[in-house]
């Protein structure tokens, strides 16, 4: 059953000149109890969609354009704020990518994961506090009892994040956005961050959207994936299918980047270009000037992912041909 249905996103940052649009009718389902995966490069819109979703523009000149975000029967996009603070830290929490950012330094680390039980559940500062304990002891925090009047700078990296989940679960929300979750920690502590999101989906129900841009995190995690690429989804597929094959020119470049014990010792692969900047986005196909198998016809129209099979959509208007070995790359002045 659908928790979360996201419908035609769109998110525009204001400029002097005109609007400049982020996130371009975005569309996607997030199931009860599934971890569905947002990936793409660093600016693909990855972030910028997902706190739309709760009212978080990281911007005062951002604004939604249009869409729906359909939760519990209710469009998130069109709530009045009040009545999203209270669904904020309640039914629907989110974990940053840096929580040096947005843990108060200021703020012992059991007041900030007891503040949200005090604003939503009126708990007393001293019934908050124990459950603020019985929080940090459940997301792996040593000696919880001591810890919990400690301050974010006393705390390692790794456990600055799981006091930011702790904060982010006290409510027993239905929804957890996990932005970037185990981004600068070593990969020891990674392993550890993900199994924690993954023992709470399983012990709570939680559902969870993962946004990442390392494909061996959606691999280890997530259920379904969307592969965003400037703004628009460009992929869409249940997680084991679209790794056994992937249907987008896009989503095939980042998996051929990606550092394999085979490739020990050669250059690593990589898609050619970069992401083309918010104020001179192609028209087409956003990612034709990147991809080798562009020819005329992706440069016009606005392709959105079609279903290909029943778990499985594309934006690719070629991914029959390029599947089917049929494809020959297209003319590199499409690129231009």
């Amino acid at each position: 059953m659908a928790l979360l249905e996201v419908a035609d996103l769109s998110v525009e940052f204001m400029s002097p000149g005109r609007p400049l649009r982020a996130v371009d009718q975005v569309s996607f389902v997030l199931e009860e109890g599934e971890v569905l995966g947002i990936v793409g490069e660093s600016g693909s819109g990855k972030t910028v969609a997902c706190r739309s979703i709760l009212h978080l523009l990281p911007s005062s000149r951002a604004r939604i354009a249009s869409g729906s975000a359909m939760f519990e029967r209710r469009d998130l996009l069109a709530l009045p704020e009040a009545e999203l603070r209270r669904l904020r830290g309640s039914r629907l929490a989110m974990i940053f990518q840096n929580p040096s950012t947005h843990l108060d330094p200021l703020m012992t680390i059991g007041r900030q994961v007891a503040e949200p039980l005090i604003y939503h559940r009126d708990m007393s500062w001293r019934e908050a506090r124990r459950k603020a304990i019985d929080l940090l002891r459940q997301v792996g925090i040593p000696d919880p009892a001591r810890n919990v009047d400690a301050f974010a700078h006393q705390f390692s990296g790794g456990m600055r994040q799981r006091a930011m989940i702790a904060a982010a679960i006290a409510c027993e929300p239905r929804l957890l956005i996990a932005d970037e979750p185990t981004t600068a920690l070593d990969v020891t502590v990674q392993a550890q961050i993900l199994r924690l999101l993954l023992e709470l989906r399983d012990r709570t129900g939680l559902s969870i959207i993962l946004i990442t841009h390392d494909l061996g995190i959606v691999a280890a995690t997530c259920d379904h994936v969307a592969v965003m690429y400037a703004g628009r989804i460009m992929e869409r597929a249940a997680q084991a299918e679209l790794l056994r094959r992937p249907l987008h020119p896009y989503t095939r470049g980042l998996m051929g980047s990606r550092p394999t014990a085979a490739a020990r010792g050669q250059e690593l692969p990589s898609i050619e270009g970069q992401l083309p900047p918010l104020a001179d986005l192609p028209a087409g196909c956003r990612f034709h000037p990147r991809c080798n198998f562009a020819e005329a016809r992706c440069r016009t129209g606005n392709p959105l992912p079609e279903p290909a099979t029943a778990t499985h959509a594309t934006a690719c208007i070629r991914w029959r041909e390029v599947m089917g070995g049929e494809a020959v790359p297209g003319d590199a002045s499409l690129g231009a």
